[in-house]
C-alpha cells in the first residue's frame, strides 16, 4: 500500500532523529536481536497508532524485525514529525500520517492504516480499537488482539469489556509496573515541564503550578515542579490521592479555589471538562494552561473561545485569549498533550522500558491469542521483570539473588520451620 505523508525529502533529517535515539534504547536493541531470530511476526499485518516520533519509530523497525509487515498512523496530529514518518517510509514501513492533520484527515488516515486489514494492533488512547469496532465490524474476526499505551485508553478498554463490547484480547501495558512507574512518573515528569519551558521560555521558580490529577503521571509533574522551585497545588478527586499529597508537601484543594492562585495549569487525569469556564472567571491575568492527559478535552478551549473578546497566536504553541477586564490566559498546544505537540516527549531511555513492554506484549499475544478470551490483560509478570533485569543489565547494574535458606525462610509458616 502507498503511503499517505507530506513530503518523503524529509527523510535524511528523521532518519538522524531515529539514529540518535537506538544507542540509548539498549531494551529495545536486545528485543530486536530476539525478533530477528525467532521471527514472531512473520507472516503477520501490524498496524501501530502512536505518537509518531523517534522512540516510535524504533518500535516500529523492532516490530518489522520480528517479521512484521508494519503501518503506522499517528495517534495525535500535532505530535507527529513529518520527518521522522518521512524515514519510516524510506525504510519500507508503510505511513498514514502529518502533523497539524484536520479532523476528517486524521480520521480517513486511521481507516487508510486499517484497509491492510491487521492482526495486531498497538493503541494509544483507544482511538484505533474503537474505530475497529464501531466502523470496521468486518475486521473484529481478523484483529487477533493487540497491546494499550495509555490510561485513557485503558479505562475506554475497560469500558468496553465490561460492557460487553471488546471483541478481543487487548493487554494493557500501561499497568505494568515499568510503565507507570517510570515512563507514566519520570518520563512526563520530565516532558511536560521540557514542553512548557522550550515553548514559554518562562521562569518557574517562585510560581505557583496547579496540578489536576495525582496519579502516577501526577505525581511526575509535581515532582519536577517542585524541583523547578514551583510553590505546587494538587486537585484530586480521590481523597486517598489528595492525602498522599499532602503528606508528599503539597497543597490540596479544589480547582475552583486554586484557580485564583495559579500560573501554570496542568491536566493529568484522562478526564473531560477539568478545567473550564467557571474557572477561567477567576485566573488571574498571565495564567498559562496546558494538558499533559491524553485527549485535547482537558481543558475546555471551546468554552474558553465563548467568553473571550478575541485570540490570537501570540508565540508558537501558544493561544493569548483576551477576556473582559483585560486580563489574558494563554493556552499551550491547542489543549493537546504538552510534552509531544510542543516538545519531543519522554526521554528515550524511559521510553526504551516502555516499548519493550509494547513489543514483548505483542509477541505474547501472537504467541497466545488462540487461548485468549476478548477482554483486558495484565502484562505477564515474566514480561515486566525481563524488562526490568534487561534494564539494568543495560546500565552494567546488577542486584542481589536470595540463596536457599533464604527462599525456604520466606516460604515457611510454622514456628518450626522459622
Amino acid at each position: 500500500m502507498k503511503s499517505t505523508i507530506r513530503n518523503i525529502e524529509l527523510a535524511p533529517q528523521g532518519q538522524s532523529k531515529i539514529d540518535w535515539v537506538k544507542p540509548r534504547m539498549q531494551v529495545l536493541n536486545k528485543i530486536r536481536k530476539e525478533f530477528e531470530e525467532r521471527l514472531p511476526f512473520a507472516g503477520k499485518k501490524v498496524v501501530i497508532c502512536l505518537h509518531l516520533e523517534a522512540k516510535t519509530a524504533y518500535l516500529a523497525e523492532v516490530i518489522k524485525a520480528g517479521g512484521a509487515e508494519v503501518t503506522v498512523v499517528a495517534s495525535n496530529p500535532l505530535s507527529t514529525q513529518d520527518d521522522v514518518v518521512a524515514a519510516l517510509v524510506q525504510q519500507g514501513i508503510v505511513a498514514h500520517a502529518w502533523y497539524n492533520a484536520t479532523e476528517a484527515e486524521y480520521k480517513q488516515h486511521m481507516q487508510l492504516a486499517l484497509d491492510t486489514e491487521p492482526d495486531f494492533i498497538i493503541d494509544d488512547g483507544g482511538d484505533l480499537v474503537s474505530t475497529i469496532h464501531t466502523t470496521r465490524p468486518e475486521l473484529l474476526k481478523k484483529v487477533k488482539g493487540g497491546a494499550e499505551e495509555t490510561t485513557t485508553g485503558v479505562l475506554r478498554l475497560n469500558s468496553m469489556a465490561k460492557d460487553g463490547a471488546l471483541k478481543f484480547p487487548m493487554i494493557a501495558v500501561n499497568d505494568a509496573q515499568c510503565k507507570y512507574l517510570f515512563d507514566n512518573r519520570y518520563g512526563t515528569g520530565q516532558s511536560v515541564w521540557d514542553g512548557i519551558m522550550r515553548t514559554t521560555n518562562l521562569v518557574v521558580a517562585g510560581k505557583t503550578a496547579v496540578i489536576a490529577g495525582y496519579g502516577w503521571c501526577g505525581k511526575g509533574v509535581a515532582m519536577r515542579a517542585k524541583g523547578l522551585g514551583a510553590r505546587v497545588i494538587i486537585c484530586e478527586i480521590n481523597a486517598i490521592k489528595a492525602n498522599e499529597a499532602l503528606m508528599d508537601g503539597f497543597e490540596v484543594m479544589p480547582m475552583i479555589e486554586a484557580a485564583k492562585y495559579g500560573d501554570f495549569f496542568i491536566t493529568v487525569t484522562g478526564n473531560t471538562d477539568v478545567i473550564n469556564k467557571e474557572h477561567f472567571i477567576f485566573m488571574k491575568s498571565g495564567a498559562i494552561l496546558c494538558n499533559a492527559g491524553h485527549f485535547d478535552v482537558e481543558v475546555n478551549v471551546a468554552q474558553l473561545k465563548e467568553i473571550a473578546l478575541s485570540e490570537r497566536v501570540a508565540r508558537k504553541n501558544i493561544t493569548e485569549f483576551t477576556l473582559p477586564g483585560n486580563r489574558m490566559l494563554y493556552v499551550l498546544a491547542e489543549g493537546r498533550l504538552v510534552n509531544l505537540a510542543a516538545g519531543d516527549g519522554h526521554p528515550a531511555e524511559v521510553m526504551d522500558m516502555t516499548f519493550a513492554l509494547q513489543a514483548l506484549s505483542l509477541e505474547y499475544v501472537a504467541l497466545n491469542y488462540g487461548q485468549l478470551s476478548p477482554r483486558v490483560y495484565e502484562v505477564n509478570t515474566d514480561i515486566d521483570e525481563k524488562v526490568a533485569f534487561l534494564k539494568l543489565k543495560s546500565l552494567g547494574l546488577g542486584i542481589d539473588k536470595l540463596t536457599k535458606k533464604q527462599e525456604e525462610y520466606l516460604e515457611s509458616w510454622s514456628s518450626e520451620e522459622v
